[in-house]
């Protein structure tokens, strides 16, 4: 792929919430159909995320959906945002990793962060407190299971022996790391291969971050997953489709992703979203136009990925946002950027 590249992605969570009844075999064959079909219209990369014991389950298991969406792609890069690290035993996920890249072709990026929902890490052993440095150790435990050179390890968190990891990756996955907090997006800056963003909020601050710890920010890479909602006529899509991402930002607000949930207010209707900034609606033009100036004034992004659905949506609801997007404003945006190249040379 070339690195000046900007890939176009879809994000899932795989949330079924009882509230939108459907079985779980329905929604998992819909999606995998919708992505192998998104491929086709030149949707470039998917991305999937991580939780544990949500009751409209949300997917615990990204690396199974991972491997079932390489057996049906050709191309697509396959990523996630995010496995919730500091869960796993960090060779675990450098075993699953390097099978992953192995058996799409090179095709995996392996995506982690370090977590916020205190039952998720009651339940594995984990103390929140601890996420900075299970998260860093973790990283760097799985980089030395890459490199093919067995040696021991001994850090405040984890011991292992001198172990041959395999089998190797033959092409060895980027490590993309996600955070919001100031600490953390300099920690993605220091030790990750690239950032996972969430709302275009924290660009800027791992840019800067970068300057810090001493790398270029040329060199910056950033994947940025976009929370907008893209339609012809996108206040009727959002007086359709509102009360599911109400259900979906909610839910993350409860669980402490935006700060503790005792503290943090949720949202009362899909209007207070859109007014708070959680989420934006675009027509074709605007999309357009907000993608390409995001994008020229941010070269360091090499992914831009939209939720495939919100929870408890249906997936062919999805899909007609997808055909918007692939007929109607990325050939645009392409074509805005390739204009804007050849201006500059």
């Amino acid at each position: 792929m070339d690195d000046q590249h900007c890939t176009f992605g879809l994000w899932y969570d795989f949330r079924n919430p009882a509230r939108w009844p459907r079985t779980f075999t329905d929604f998992y064959t819909q999606s995998l159909e919708q992505i192998t079909w998104a491929e086709s219209r030149g949707i470039e990369s998917v991305w999937l995320t991580e939780h544990h014991f949500m009751t409209d389950g949300y997917t615990p298991s990204p690396f199974v959906l991972a491997a079932a969406i390489g057996a049906r792609t050709a191309s697509m890069r396959i990523g996630t945002n995010l496995i919730v690290s500091p869960l796993h035993n960090p060779i675990r996920l450098a075993e699953d990793a390097a099978t992953l890249s192995l058996l799409t072709g090179g095709r995996f990026d392996l995506g982690v962060g370090q977590g916020y929902w205190q039952p998720e890490f009651a339940a594995f052993g984990r103390d929140l407190r601890n996420r900075p440095s299970l998260l860093e150790e973790g990283i760097d435990l799985i980089r030395r299971a890459w490199s093919g050179e067995p040696a021991e390890f001994h850090g405040k968190r984890y011991d292992f022996p001198a172990l041959p990891v395999t089998p190797q990756p033959e092409v060895i996955p980027q490590l993309l790391v996600g955070a919001m907090a100031e600490p953390a997006i300099e920690r993605a800056a220091r030790i990750a291969d690239g950032y996972l963003s969430t709302q275009n909020a924290h660009h800027a601050m791992y840019l800067d971050a970068l300057d810090r710890v001493g790398r270029s920010r040329e060199e910056g890479r950033i994947y940025a997953g976009q929370w907008a909602v893209v339609a012809d006529d996108p206040e009727r899509e959002w007086a359709r489709i509102g009360e599911h991402a109400l259900y979906q930002i909610n839910g993350y607000i409860e669980m402490g992703a935006f700060g503790p949930p005792e503290s943090t207010p949720t949202f009362a209707t899909p209007q207070d979203l859109v007014e708070g900034g959680a989420f934006t609606l675009w027509d074709v033009d605007t999309a357009v136009t907000e993608l390409t100036a995001l994008l020229v004034s941010r070269p360091q992004i090499k992914d831009v990925h939209f939720w495939a659905q919100l929870p408890g949506e249906p997936v062919d609801s999805g899909s007609a946002r997808i055909e918007l997007l692939t007929s109607k404003v990325i050939p645009r945006v392409r074509a805005a950027l390739a204009a804007g190249q050849e201006v500059s040379v």
